[in-house]
């Protein structure tokens, strides 16, 4: 039997097919070729298309099969790994009224800023553990406002993993983990927030069903399954947000443990048996995908925006003919601290760690004489680490406390350079992982149809490739104190 994961990112579409038995990948592509479009009409701003993810899911399932390396046949489960926190909006007719407003979109900020205070900002981080802020619901409260007569076209929303189950299956439906990331879910009453719903007037049918992570999420209708030629009966049975994924994918699932990403924007997630709201919203809790209102597992997200899509751009500047391998060997051909020059990788974006401040990428110190690109590419990680250790120190702050992360070997954690800087920055030993995204939702769709018993059995086989430890702590917490007091300068300004 075949399982088939999803990873609907920002950049593109991951598809792998995994053997249930064995729990080897036997295919793993992604499309497009080239980084998706992130569109952005105004400063702050950034959609996408829901039709175009839907193309790009199509394009790649097709992609995988033409491998012809597997029947199609064989596939029994879909499971959806999605970007985070954006909002789809769909008619009667289940039609996509305008681009979905994505995870990095800062335009509602001020809107859940006022909610948050109007709504009793104590009162909110103990019942939802999150400020509004610019997730989900401040981004239809958005739409209220200023696309009003949209906004009364608008049957049900959607998460992306949500859009994505009703292309396949002609179902909306959702999870108490996607309506927690979206500020919908009350932990206090193990309910629909009637506070937020009352509090911007949304209608509660808006919502659509409740099913658990793990669950039949729909069978694929006879068009799709015809289109993608897979068999009529292939059930979605699991899906989650990219980073409660990301840490099921890596065996993260009880307190104290922790995963990290660095793709188009990094993430630690911690997890944790408490409801823990950080005062400054700076990091935020949502349901982790073994969540039960009788046994309580939170995940505890520090979110960057600006890493990954940091260094890409500084690929497209300075070595748009390399590939990322020998940009990370050039990198790692200038010295530790990059002889004095300073990046803040904050230019996608406003940070929520940075209290929901666009601060925008810099580029500090800068010697004419002695910088160049080796110095600005090994500048850009060391700053993207730096930017980590900083958001670790508030995980710490909430009770995360972990003595090791881990990670799956993809993207960032690629580099060596990149490596070494986090470990030596963060004083964290980092376990690398043959793992990704779109592995984990294959696997996590054969626990939702009960063919593994539990995440431990699905995830018995994964593979460590290495424990990256750190040798420079000392030398990169002198150069962190110093990329600090140029952060808070920057701040003040």
């Amino acid at each position: 039997m075949l399982l088939l994961g999803i990873d609907l990112g920002t950049s593109s579409v991951k598809v792998s097919v995994v053997s249930a038995e064995t729990q080897e990948t036997i295919v793993s592509v992604s499309y497009p070729e080239q980084e998706a479009d992130i569109i952005s009409l105004q400063t702050g701003w950034a959609e996408q298309s829901p039709d175009v993810w839907w193309e790009h899911t199509v394009q790649a399932i097709q992609k995988a099969h033409s491998a012809r390396k597997y029947n199609p046949q064989d596939i029994k489960a879909i499971g959806i790994s999605y970007q985070m926190h954006g909002l789809v909006v769909a008619d009667k007719d289940n039609n996509i009224l305008r681009n979905a407003i994505i995870w990095c979109d800062s335009r509602a900020v001020e809107i859940g800023e006022r909610a948050l205070q109007e709504m009793g900002r104590d009162k909110i981080l103990k019942s939802h553990l999150n400020s509004p802020g610019n997730f989900t619901a401040a981004k239809l409260a958005w739409i209220k406002i200023n696309e009003p007569q949209l906004y009364q076209r608008i049957a049900k929303i959607m998460l992306p993993g949500d859009f994505l189950t009703m292309k396949l299956t002609g179902e909306i439906n959702t999870t108490i983990s996607a309506l927690s990331e979206g500020i919908f879910w009350n932990f206090r009453e193990n309910n629909i927030s009637s506070i937020v719903l009352d509090y911007f007037g949304f209608d509660r049918n808006m919502i659509p069903e409740i099913n658990p992570v793990f669950s039949n999420h729909g069978i694929l209708t006879s068009e799709v399954a015809d289109l993608l030629q897979l068999s009529r009966d292939t059930v979605v049975s699991y899906k989650a947000g990219d980073q409660p994924n990301n840490a099921l994918s890596l065996n993260v699932l009880n307190p104290g443990e922790a995963a990290a990403t660095a793709g188009t924007s990094g993430v630690i997630y911690g997890v944790s048996n408490q409801l823990v709201s950080d005062p400054n919203s700076r990091v935020n809790t949502f349901a982790h995908v073994n969540y039960l209102p009788e046994d309580v597992k939170t995940g505890i997200l520090l979110c960057i925006n600006g890493t990954g899509i940091q260094n890409s751009w500084i690929k497209k500047i300075l070595g748009p003919n390399l590939s990322y391998d020998e940009l990370n060997a050039l990198g790692q051909q200038a010295p530790i601290g990059s002889k004095g020059l300073k990046i803040l990788p904050f230019g996608n974006g406003a940070e929520r760690m940075l209290n929901n401040r666009i601060v925008q990428s810099h580029i500090q110190y800068i010697d004419f004489n002695k910088h160049g690109r080796a110095e600005m590419i090994r500048a850009c990680q060391e700053g993207i680490a730096f930017s980590f250790r900083y958001g670790f120190d508030i995980l710490r702050e909430n009770g995360i406390n972990s003595s090791v992360i881990r990670a799956g070997y993809t993207n960032l954690f690629l580099s060596p350079l990149f490596c070494s800087s986090f470990v030596n920055t963060t004083s964290t030993p980092v376990e690398l992982f043959e793992s990704d995204g779109s592995k984990g939702a294959a696997l996590g769709s054969g626990i939702g149809i009960h063919y593994y018993s539990s995440p431990k059995e699905a995830f018995s086989n994964i593979n460590k490739i290495r424990t990256v430890e750190p040798v420079h702590k000392d030398l990169y917490e002198d150069l962190y104190e110093e990329w600090k007091t140029t952060l808070h300068n920057m701040i003040k300004q």
